[in-house]
């Protein structure tokens, strides 16, 4: 009987210790979903139109269909990175991410910057080039300092009505996504 229990507990004590290991592993292994559906769809390259579900389909990236969606990735190992473009007078939002799906910087338009978008992203050791004026840049551009190397931008704009939704794919595919030349 003793025998039996002292079993029953050490299945009970492993059981434990292995469903506390999953539960904490999960979140290091599940980041990179978002950043490798990015790759997949062509981000690396530039910015990609992110297509919206129709109802009822697998939203894995969690896009509200009511926003048209632009993506790009960028790696600041080979130079500082940018963002820029003109975009429709409606709300626009941008969203710097880094590898493991944390939020480096957000920002909208709400704050007065008006319909040009214009974001210039770096590593820490690119900021303290910036700072002591090594690296030239434009003047009016938005800093953005991210800990890591590799980032991932996304832009979203509010249509007003689902017709004018082509009309503002069509600006969010025309930004500038990659390395800043020189």
């Amino acid at each position: 009987m003793i025998r039996s229990l002292l079993w029953l507990a050490g299945g009970l004590v492993l059981g434990a210790i292995i469903h506390i290991a999953v539960i904490l592993l999960l979140p290091a292994l599940a980041p990179t979903v978002a950043w490798d559906r990015l790759a997949e769809l062509g981000a690396a390259d530039g910015p990609v139109i992110l297509p919206i579900p129709a109802p009822g389909e697998d939203n894995p990236l969690r896009l509200d269909p009511g926003l048209a969606y632009a993506a790009c990735q960028i790696d600041l190992a080979e130079g500082p990175g940018s963002v820029a473009g003109p975009l429709p007078q409606s709300f626009w939002s941008v969203v710097v991410y880094n590898r493991a799906g944390t939020v480096v910087y957000s920002t909208t338009n709400r704050g007065g910057i008006g319909t040009r978008l214009d974001v210039g992203i770096f590593n820490q050791a690119q900021t303290r080039l910036l700072a002591e004026q090594k690296l030239d840049i434009a003047a009016g551009l938005l800093i953005v300092e991210s800990p890591t190397d590799a980032v991932s931008v996304v832009v979203r704009l509010e249509p007003p009505n689902p017709v004018n939704r082509a009309r503002y794919e069509r600006a969010l595919a025309g930004l500038t996504c990659g390395n800043l030349a020189g």
